[in-house]
């Protein structure tokens, strides 16, 4: 049995918010830009004086759907992502303009022939790697060709002053986030995984996002006030923990909740849950296309081969939040993770000296039970 955390009924009202806001806003001819990954540029959603919006990817009830047409053997994140487009199930989906994918693996890339056929979706191909210099020049073609869709779709011009403003808008954004993921790096942590988790997620439904941003900078004060007042000198004995792999928002109780009722805490997120996107801000002092393409460039992703910088961000993150053990955690079918969790168990258990767990699974209950006792095993070791 999985007990619901303090903030759940606020972060359902929320999401509920969400759904009703997405409506109005629609209604005063907001244009609205749908989007699935970190790799979405979204200095140029801004700049376009559109809102970009994160699509509903997660809910299990919806897969079923979305197996009329795809593999019952593919990546949940696919499925769910599909069904809630079919279904009309997610507003985000209904009301949006436009959705920008990206080739993070083959299995999207392919769902977004599909999803083509239901709304008006562009696809921004990623270059196989980081390293070289037709890398970055391929990935720049793609934001300008990003760039000219939006304009078309929109009848606006994107200028230089735009991009720029939208850089600066977005950068602040990140370090705000950044600061309220960096509270993990207290010891004791002030704050659980999950509601850090939840938080972040929860963001996302609020348009409002002066008021949103300024409601994190007050949490980010309060629990480092609280850390200060009441937990600043404390020993813990709860075992400090790192979840790196796939995206964990459709894990949120099974995995994350889970190990901290067993008596652990997630402090870290190396994954497309966590600060990876944040880490980096986007260059102001150059020219702003050069500036976001190296940005969005340098976000490490199994998808890029090789991927150094993973390793090297997971190193830090490891000695930064002071980490105890790692959790790998991978989503059926997901292969990229899936054949790099080889190397990720090789560096965190030889290289940094630290516990390792992998699991492979879906958005589905029916393994539960099974995750508990893993956990528990691991927690016990540590």
């Amino acid at each position: 049995m999985i007990n619901l955390p303090e903030n759940f009924d606020e972060y359902e009202e929320t999401r509920r918010e969400g759904f009703l806001e997405i409506k109005a806003i629609k209604e005063q001819d907001t244009r609205i830009v749908g989007m699935f990954c970190t790799y979405s540029p979204l200095e140029l959603i801004y700049a376009a004086d559109a809102l970009p919006v994160s699509l509903c990817g997660g809910p299990e009830g919806v897969i079923q759907a979305a197996e009329v047409h795809l593999p019952e053997n593919l990546c949940p994140v696919i499925k769910s992502s599909y069904g809630n487009a079919l279904t009309e199930s997610c507003p985000y989906f209904y009301f949006s303009d436009l959705i920008v994918g990206e080739t993070t693996c083959d299995g999207k890339k392919k769902m977004y022939e599909l999803l083509g056929k239901l709304k008006d979706v562009h696809v921004m191909h990623l270059p196989q790697g980081q390293m070289k210099k037709h890398d970055f020049l391929y990935w720049k073609e793609e934001m300008l060709d990003f760039k000219r869709v939006l304009e078309e779709k929109f009848n606006i011009e994107i200028t230089e002053d735009k991009l720029r403003e939208a850089i600066r808008i977005r950068n602040r954004e990140r370090r705000i986030l950044l600061d309220y993921y960096e509270l993990g790096k207290l010891n004791p942590s002030p704050v659980s995984g999950f509601d850090i988790n939840t938080t972040m997620e929860a963001v996302e439904f609020r348009f409002d996002k002066d008021e949103a941003y300024e409601e994190i900078i007050q949490r980010t004060k309060d629990l480092r006030d609280k850390y200060e007042k009441e937990l600043k000198g404390k020993e813990s004995k709860r075992p400090r923990i790192l979840i790196t792999g796939c995206p964990t928002g459709g894990l949120r109780y099974k995995v994350v909740k889970q190990i901290e009722d067993l008596g652990a805490d997630v402090v870290a997120f190396e994954n497309c849950s966590g600060p990876k996107e944040k880490i980096d801000m986007v260059d102001e002092s150059i020219d702003p296309i050069d500036a976001i393409t190296r940005k969005y460039l340098n976000i490490n992703c199994s998808v890029m081969t090789p991927n150094p910088n993973r390793f090297k961000a997971l190193g830090e993150m490891i000695d930064e939040y002071q980490i105890d053990g790692v959790v790998e955690v991978i989503l059926q079918a997901c292969h990229t993770f899936n054949v790099e969790s080889t190397n990720v168990k090789n560096y965190v258990q030889n290289e940094k000296q630290k516990p390792y767990l992998r699991i492979e699974t879906n958005y589905s209950e029916h393994d539960t039970g099974q995750l508990n006792t893993r956990f528990n095993a691991f927690i016990e070791i540590l």
